[in-house]
């Protein structure tokens, strides 16, 4: 996992620097640097619009109890597309600013829920229903036990006798 990681920042760091250098091959130094600015603090507030309209929805929802259309996987996804955003490169740029977008992050929320739960085998809202009234817990059967602590202003058996 380590590795994979490691592979992947060393090469989109890679491309990114790359793309960068072409693209100053092209524009000149300086409006490559503005061009990383101006897409930083465009970032920035897409971003902070993004989440507060995001937050505004947990808020309201909040309210009547159910969960926002945007679900926490979606507004995870807001706020790693504003850290890409803000990030200087071409490619987080561009991912960041499609994370940003509702109908492009709401599909890729769905598979990445989609993929998490596969991986983990986290079993769905109605597996894991069944399975409590079943009994039967994953990994071994389901004891019930009532258990009660001592009363402590009761007289313990020792000191009745």
């Amino acid at each position: 996992m380590i590795g994979r990681l490691f592979l992947l920042f060393t090469i989109v760091s890679a491309v990114e620097l790359w793309l960068l250098i072409t693209i100053g091959g092209f524009l000149g130094p300086t409006a490559t640097m503005l061009m990383i600015i101006a897409t930083g603090m465009a970032g920035a507030t897409l971003a902070k619009r993004e989440g507060a309209r995001v937050l505004e929805a947990w808020k309201q929802t909040s309210l009547t109890g159910k969960m926002p259309k945007d679900g926490v996987t979606s507004s995870a996804l807001v706020l790693v597309g504003g850290v890409l955003l803000i990030t200087p490169g071409v490619l987080t740029d561009i991912v960041g600013m499609l994370l940003l977008v509702p109908g492009v992050r709401r599909p890729v929320a769905g598979k990445l829920q989609a993929a998490l739960q596969k991986r983990l085998a986290l079993p769905s809202a109605g597996q894991a229903m069944f399975m409590g009234m079943q009994g039967n817990a994953p990994g071994g059967d389901f004891i019930d036990v009532d258990a009660h602590e001592p009363d402590a202003d009761a007289p313990s058996k020792d000191a009745r006798s």
